[in-house]
């Protein structure tokens, strides 16, 4: 496998001066977010804490249920990248949005965070005819900062190899793709056919498995991509003990960290764990003055993770910038970075 952090600058020259640090593929959507108490959440018949995907009448029922909401851009494999070009990072996005307003929502903020996105279909062409709008995710964010997300995918469920860029994915040093495209069999096709063009490449491959809901449904799938086709995957602990059917974590982690992927395992306020073979590397959550909302916590950790790695970094370092990122996030609302993220790197000494 492509080891992108043994020679840190000479395999980027290797691998040419237009390569793009990490192409990502996702589902791109537009959160639409509101505080509410665990008995509103409860009230709604939904399951707090988790991501479930849902019709457009659902989403309309819960949306008028809302309170007062802000919007933005977010979707998980968008908000790592937006990550990763804040830090300095190059970036590139292939998703699916509308000709509507929130397409352009998406479009106008991924762009001005320096992401390459491809942008919205002409008026009138494909995403027209397959009908449907842009993808709205309704994100509950309780008093502990937990949040509770209803998904309405729009045009991001009809996601298919016609959309990804096959240029980008070789000018990838990573390609990372979000798990949640696994509910989407035309998706998983597409994002099967995009690995394999990547590693043709020499670059990596990153797996976010992204919830556990999504883990339970999709656990042997997942479990035969680290096995074979994944080189650096991001999971929580919850996420870990699903895909093992152990608790304790350390077990877990020796059952997985015998194939050749990377895990980094998130662990809320008790930081992450990165195992590769039997290395372990412990690295305490980034100290933060409030947690106001836990949107994109994990999505931000892979940003910083990977371009750490990237840029030659050890699992250590990898660790602590992922989490330094994961701390800034959450100290918002919303799953996007605040200004000045780089500098705030640089300053802790984790960016050059």
């Amino acid at each position: 496998m492509t080891d992108l952090s043994a020679s840190g600058t000479n395999d980027t020259a290797q691998m040419g001066p237009d390569r793009i640090d990490v192409v990502a593929i996702g589902s791109a959507i537009v959160d639409v977010l509101a505080r509410a108490s665990d008995e509103q959440v409860a009230a709604l018949g939904l399951a707090k804490g988790s991501m479930a995907l849902v019709d457009q009448e659902e989403s309309d029922r819960l949306l008028a249920a809302m309170g007062p909401a802000t919007q933005a851009s977010g979707g998980s494999a968008a908000n790592t990248v937006v990550g990763v070009s804040c830090l300095g990072g190059s970036a590139a996005y292939l998703a699916r949005v509308a000709d509507d307003d929130l397409g352009q929502v998406f479009s106008r903020d991924i762009r001005s965070a320096g992401v390459r996105f491809a942008g919205i279909p002409e008026r009138g062409g494909r995403a027209a005819l397959d009908g449907g709008g842009t993808g709205r995710c309704l994100v509950l964010v309780t008093p502990d900062a937990e949040r509770t997300m209803s998904t309405y995918l729009g045009v991001a469920s009809q996601l298919g190899s016609r959309d990804v860029d096959a240029g980008l994915v070789g000018q990838a040093r990573v390609l990372y793709v979000e798990g949640y495209l696994w509910d989407l069999p035309a998706a998983k096709e597409a994002l099967r056919g995009a690995m394999a063009a990547a590693r043709r490449t020499g670059a990596q491959v990153a797996l976010s498995l992204s919830d556990s809901f999504c883990v339970q449904r999709h656990r042997d799938d997942f479990l035969a991509l680290v096995a074979s086709e994944v080189d650096v995957v991001f999971a929580n602990q919850d996420e870990v003990a699903l895909l093992t059917g152990e608790d304790d974590l350390e077990a877990a982690l020796t059952e997985l960290s015998g194939g050749p992927a990377l895990w980094a395992v998130t662990r809320g306020a008790q930081g992450s764990v990165v195992a590769s073979g039997r290395e372990r590397v412990r690295v305490p959550a980034w100290p933060v003055e409030a947690v106001v909302d836990t949107t994109g916590a994990g999505d931000l950790y892979a940003a910083g993770f990977l371009l750490a790695l990237i840029r030659g970094a050890d699992l250590e370092g990898c660790a602590r910038l992922g989490s330094l990122v994961a701390a800034e996030v959450i100290g918002h609302l919303g799953a996007r970075p605040g200004p000045g993220l780089r500098e705030l790197a640089q300053q802790v000494g984790l960016l050059s």
